[in-house]
């Protein structure tokens, strides 16, 4: 019986010697087999471990077989370190499109923005508006044409939420205001303090214009954010904020016929030196009155979508 049973043992532990030890000197590079070839072992009878030994890869079925292989400690095959990834979409720069539609004291506006990183976007657009509207000022009618077109570029910066605070520039500020002058003959009226009435036979008219530098800083804060990190596809946006933009430059210019108050001594405007300096002092009147809008005032309510 004992006989019988080393029968059996002896070449199990022949063969099992003789795998191990191929596995060992294929691990050291000391061998000359080809590659390729894994000790594999399953689940069989007795009779069955007789012939367990080094096969190739692939002759027992996949859930009969147990690899040997190297834990992977962090790189690749060729030994350089595998760095995790770990952008996320939305988030790199360039990465995304947000529009937007705004109603503003600038004006009706359109807006585009992109992410520059996980806080900040660059955001601009383009504002219009037109109107029309008669003042009179010191006697003098005016017909005027309020015309609003400005262009303008944001960075926005997310400290917490959609809280932003956004520095930008006016880069275009085409606001002005043009309008036609005219004083009804027999009418008084005053320049640079000095009263005269508009000649009934060559009424006093001409024209004004008023506007600013055409670029300009700004600075705006609000709530929104065109490209919410969310990934919400619409958005609502308010802002407060205003832009500087400097004393006014303001141009009169008027031609016509002035009388004294009682309606005598009347002369051409263009004539008379002492009115030509009445005129440029009524201009540098108007440009103190609109001077306390240097810095302008916006406020905007807008609705954004972004894909």
């Amino acid at each position: 019986m004992r006989r019988k049973l080393a029968y059996w043992i002896a070449p199990i532990t022949l063969s099992l010697a003789i795998s191990a030890g191929r596995v060992c000197f294929a691990q050291a590079g000391l061998t000359n087999e080809p590659q390729g070839y894994t000790l594999q072992a399953a689940d069989t009878t007795q009779n069955d471990l007789l012939a367990v030994t080094v096969m190739p890869t692939g002759v027992l079925p996949a859930d009969a077989r147990m690899e040997v292989e190297a834990p992977y400690n962090g790189e690749e095959a060729n030994g350089e370190t595998a760095e995790p990834k770990t952008e996320s979409s939305g988030q790199r720069a360039f990465s995304r499109i947000g529009t937007g539609v705004k109603i503003s004291t600038l004006g009706a506006g359109f807006e585009v923005a992109t992410p520059l990183a996980q806080k900040m976007n660059l955001r601009g657009g383009i504002n219009m508006f037109r109107f029309s509207r008669g003042i009179t000022n010191s006697g003098i009618h005016y017909n005027g044409q309020l015309h609003f077109q400005s262009a303008e570029a944001h960075l926005d910066f997310f400290p917490f939420g959609g809280f932003h605070v956004s520095p930008g520039l006016l880069f275009y500020n085409g606001n002005q205001l043009a309008a036609t002058a005219s004083v009804p003959g027999g009418q008084t009226f005053s320049l640079g303090g000095t009263t005269y009435e508009s000649d009934p036979g060559t009424p006093v008219v001409g024209s004004g214009k008023l506007d600013f530098v055409k670029v300009s800083p700004s600075i705006m804060m609000g709530v929104g954010n065109l490209i919410p990190r969310n990934g919400r596809h619409f958005s609502f946006l308010f802002e407060v904020g205003g832009a500087y933009q400097g004393s006014a430059r303001v141009a009169l210019n008027l031609t016509g016929n002035v009388c004294d108050p009682t309606g005598t001594s009347c002369r051409a405007i263009s004539s008379d030196s002492t009115v030509q300096a009445n005129v440029q002092a009524q201009q540098v009147k108007i440009q103190k009155d609109v001077n306390p809008y240097r810095f302008f005032p916006v406020i905007s309510l807008g609705f954004g979508f972004n894909f």
